[in-house]
């Protein structure tokens, strides 16, 4: 295994999840898996795995960033036998981070879903992934059967394609789909570890969180904490993207600067602004996100979070309203239909960032869509409003000078002729979920 390589104290590229990708993009057999990684360990005590992850300081690498051998103890400690998920649904359409992971390297996620499920006296595991990539499912299937014949997971390991849409990758949304109903969020409590699947206790984490889990459980806690800040340990899987020369998946340290995870794409130092954290993240003045380290404490002073990795630096010269714009009305459309906030606020905030994007903006828009921004806050029954809302209001604050200049009618050279440069954010089509 590679560790860090430091220059001068700085985070920076690790190889740890992403051993063998740069020699092949295709999918790790198992005989291949276990020479880079070892064998899957076994461990004399159940609940000796769930403190070796509690001492490794790991944290959910989907977005929320609970600590995982939090998790895992609740739902250890339940008197029902417990159900694992292993969430690779990935609606972030600005994030490919799980897609590669579970491409090339499915062993590790399988191998630290059954290890938990061990841990915590689970006896089913179940993957999910979007059901419209079929190649994907083929390219896990071929590994479970590998798995199979060689006799090497104790558990039942499901193999599930499900609806796939912004909301569906919700950890409520997966669990209600596994219970028969729609891939829609639903009201908690109560929480997965309490009822979750089949009303049983249920440690759902991100697929990444998972593969995590399988190299701790093989080279220790200690191990794990050489990368990494001490509030924020490890590695993680970052999407770049944007005005940067080597988009896609990187592999760094937690805790790396915005500013040097960027570097590693080959940022255009043009750049003035970059999105942090997806769709549900934030947008931020480069300048002053750039020394921030990629981390949930030291960005909660701008506002944003790490989400699921994803850094998009804006090209100069690009509308940051305008692709705003397209994003609240895909989001809009991605409303799971269960509330007015989503039903009836979304929209109405969309079409108020589209007419600010053409430069068509009444007198009054700006107020009222202040107003709109406040009356969704808080109140829908999900996460899918407040992360629309973030996104809006980030940009109203960064862009503020574009703000000003559309709402007077005189919108950037991008806004009037919008299609004379390619859109920045990936907007796939709002169409039924399938």
């Amino acid at each position: 295994m590679t560790e860090p390589r430091r220059a001068g104290g700085q985070l920076g590229p690790v190889t740890r999840l992403t051993v063998g990708w740069r020699e092949s993009s295709s999918p790790v057999h198992l005989a291949t898996h276990v020479s880079r990684y070892g064998p899957v360990p076994s461990f004399a005590r159940a609940s000796s795995l769930t403190e070796e992850v509690t001492a490794a300081g790991l944290t959910g690498r989907g977005g929320a960033g609970f600590p995982t051998g939090v998790k895992m103890r609740a739902v250890a400690a339940q008197r029902k036998q417990g159900v694992v998920v292993a969430n690779g649904m990935e609606s972030e359409p600005a994030s490919e981070k799980d897609e590669a992971l579970l491409a090339r390297a499915p062993h590790l996620v399988i191998d630290g879903a059954v290890l938990a499920a061990a841990a915590v006296g689970a006896d089913q595991v179940h993957l999910t992934v979007p059901g419209n990539k079929s190649w994907l499912i083929g390219t896990l299937r071929r590994a479970l059967a590998e798995r199979a014949r060689a006799g090497l997971d104790p558990v039942a390991v499901e193999l599930h394609g499900l609806p796939h849409g912004y909301v569906s990758s919700s950890e409520s949304a997966v669990i209600s789909w596994l219970n028969g109903g729609e891939a829609k969020p639903a009201v908690v409590p109560p929480r997965p570890f309490q009822r979750g699947v089949g009303r049983r206790p249920t440690l759902i984490s991100n697929v990444e969180t998972f593969a995590h889990v399988a190299l701790v459980a093989r080279f220790g806690a200690a191990w794990f904490r050489q990368a990494g800040l001490p509030h924020a340990p490890g590695s993680m899987l970052v999407t770049l993207s944007g005005a940067v020369r080597a988009s896609g998946v990187h592999e760094i340290e937690a805790g790396t600067t915005i500013g040097g995870a960027l570097a590693l794409a080959g940022a255009d130092r043009r750049s003035r602004a970059v999105l942090i954290g997806g769709y549900f993240g934030s947008w931020a003045d480069l300048t002053e996100a750039a020394p921030l380290p990629l981390a949930a404490g030291p960005l909660r002073q701008i506002g944003a979070a790490p989400g699921a990795g994803v850094l998009v630096a804006l090209p100069e010269g690009t509308c940051g309203i305008t692709e705003t714009a397209r994003v609240l009305a895909w989001l809009a459309g991605q409303s799971a239909g269960q509330c007015g906030p989503c039903m009836f606020g979304l929209p109405a905030i969309a079409g108020d960032f589209a007419q600010l994007a053409r430069g068509r903006a009444d007198s009054a828009l700006l107020e009222r869509l202040k107003r709109r921004l406040g009356t969704v806050a808080g109140r829908g029954a999900c996460s899918h409003p407040d992360g629309t809302i973030r996104l809006a209001g980030s940009a109203l604050s960064v862009f503020a000078g574009d703000v000003r200049a559309h709402a007077a009618g005189r919108p950037c050279l991008h806004a009037r002729a919008p299609f004379a440069q390619p859109p920045v954010l990936p907007v796939p089509a709002n169409r039924e979920r399938a």
